[in-house]
């Protein structure tokens, strides 16, 4: 069983986002230990957003640490449009090498630089999403992965 933690600046608070995230959570529920961690979100305006930025990245960076620190070194990724991409398939057999993962969701402004040049990236999509809906696909996928891994008929 795989142990996937998804750490995610702000919160999730439009209701059909919430609804769709937790159907899908309680899915992978049979396949994974699912860990949700959400870290405040910094307020910001156009003559902040750099100040934000960093003060998220304080935020997930001390939480990495920590968490890295205390399980085993588990794999950290960033979920950004200028990751890694995959198919289904192909991040489905990338999973299935990866038993401890943390993925994390950045804020309304992504994510600060420097945790650009720590941490490998995947993507979802070249596409920019808002962070809320990126949640979201991230966890409709997550649950397509653990059906194709488990032959479930889910992924056509």
């Amino acid at each position: 069983m795989l142990d996937i933690t998804i750490v995610a600046i702000g919160k999730l608070k439009e209701s059909h986002f919430q609804t769709a995230f937790s159907e899908y959570a309680k899915r992978l529920s049979a396949f994974t230990r699912l860990k949700i961690v959400e870290l405040p979100a910094a307020p910001f305006s156009r003559g902040n957003q750099e100040k934000a930025k960093k003060l998220e990245g304080e935020r997930l960076r001390n939480f990495l640490e920590k968490e890295t620190t205390k399980n085993n070194h588990p794999a950290v990724y960033l979920l950004t449009e200028r990751g890694k991409k995959f198919t289904s398939p192909e991040m489905a057999a990338w999973f299935s090498k990866n038993p401890v993962l943390i993925l994390a969701v950045g804020g309304a402004l992504g994510f600060d630089s420097e945790l650009y040049e720590r941490y490998p990236q995947i993507s979802l999509s070249p596409l920019t999403f808002p962070h809320e809906l990126a949640r979201v696909v991230l966890i409709e996928q997550l649950y397509r992965e653990m059906t194709i891994i488990n032959s479930k008929d889910y992924h056509y």
